[in-house]
């Protein structure tokens, strides 16, 4: 959820000041909308401890310092730091090492809802006390308001990043999207120039995000980042771009009702991109300072509540799930763009488009997560 360009064409967002979650804990807002993200978190466990446990074969610190980027708010946030804490505690202990103090980092964009999450870090103090005891006391948690296209640290001076579902939100929506009218994102029927300008912008930002890390990390510090990606070539697939075609269904039936001006809508475009792993490798390869050790893609259901307990009769809907999912995403770019009054009506539309769909097809995100470490 991070950038830090200014974009200056008349019609474009700030997405520095727009890009953020649905803050607050209200019903439909990011914190009770993101089961999702936390199983893709629970998915790069394994990659994660590996990383940590490479590090600390080879380094004794008396201080740890994490960033986590990206973070947002809600119980996501702290669930990450969590598991990563947890894992340096079962590391030390199995190579007998003492638990050094353990230095947190939580960046986001400015108007990402801090306030959130500092309510929640009481709670989270005691959920590591009754995991590690007495060490949980060694846990600094400081927040870090600002973009990772940008430098957030000083040099050499971070040993573990982690970012998950973070790096497929761009600095700013690509220029030369004119031609892409009728869509809000990359579409099959995007012309090439579309698809071009969203990959260079890819290109621009991810090595801009590789260069300032390589600056903060320590020698040998390690970084596990998980995009909402793609295993296609075809950077305007289904399995990526689907999500947002539908809600571009949606608001192309209110455009056909007068509801939304026509301008309004091919105006509009998500910052985003869902990379594939060969572009991940080719621009990590580029920027030279990183060797990657792992570079994985694994699935999740649209639906976070498939195969799970249902807190409410509610959430045994699939399409209500998803379209809660999707609105604590995008309600701020509508927004900012549309303006609140047609939030309601947009996703109630959305929802049927939604349930329709998933009931004749398989529907799932791909996710790409690479770990690599920083050169010597």
């Amino acid at each position: 959820m991070e950038s830090n360009q200014q974009i200056k064409s008349p019609g474009k967002m700030e997405v520095v000041e727009v890009l953020c979650m649905k803050g607050g804990i209200g019903d439909t807002s990011y914190a009770q909308n993101s089961l999702l993200q936390k199983k893709v978190i629970s998915l790069t466990k394994p990659i994660i401890h590996e990383a940590i446990t490479n590090f600390y074969c080879n380094n004794f610190l008396a201080t740890l310092r994490i960033a986590d980027l990206g973070c947002s708010s809600g119980p996501n946030t702290l669930f990450a730091v969590l598991e990563i804490v947890t894992i340096v505690d079962k590391v030390c202990k199995k190579m007998g090492n003492q638990l050094p103090e353990i230095q947190v980092f939580l960046n986001d964009l400015p108007g990402n809802d801090f306030n959130t999450i500092f309510k929640s870090v009481s709670k989270f103090q005691k959920d590591l006390e009754k995991i590690m005891g007495a060490g949980a006391e060694s846990c600094f948690v400081t927040g870090v308001p600002g973009s990772f296209y940008g430098r957030l640290f000083p040099s050499k001076s971070i040993h573990f990043i982690h970012s998950s579902y973070s790096l497929q939100w761009l600095s700013q929506v690509p220029n030369g999207l004119e031609s892409n009218k009728g869509n809000i994102y990359m579409a099959s029927s995007s012309p090439p120039c579309v698809l071009k300008s969203y990959y260079e912008q890819f290109q621009t930002d991810f090595s801009m995000f590789l260069r300032c890390r390589s600056e903060e990390l320590v020698e040998g510090g390690s970084m596990v980042l998980t995009f909402l990606g793609r295993r296609s070539d075809d950077p305007s697939s289904k399995e990526c771009c689907y999500i947002w075609e539908l809600l571009a269904l949606a608001l192309s039936d209110m455009v056909g009702e007068e509801l939304i001006e026509e301008e309004k809508m091919d105006s509009f475009n998500i910052p985003q991109y869902a990379p594939s792993p060969y572009e991940i490798k080719c621009e990590a390869e580029k920027e030279g300072s990183f060797t990657i050790d792992r570079l994985e893609v694994s699935e999740v259901n649209w639906n976070a509540y498939d195969g799970e307990f249902y807190p409410s009769d509610a959430h045994k809907d699939g399409g209500h799930n998803v379209t809660m999912l999707m609105r604590a995403v995008a309600e701020p770019l509508l927004a900012s763009h549309f303006g609140d009054g047609i939030i309601d009506e947009v996703f109630s539309r959305y929802q049927k488009i939604v349930a329709d769909r998933m009931s004749r097809e398989k529907t799932e995100f791909v996710n790409v997560t690479v770990a690599m470490t920083r050169r010597g």
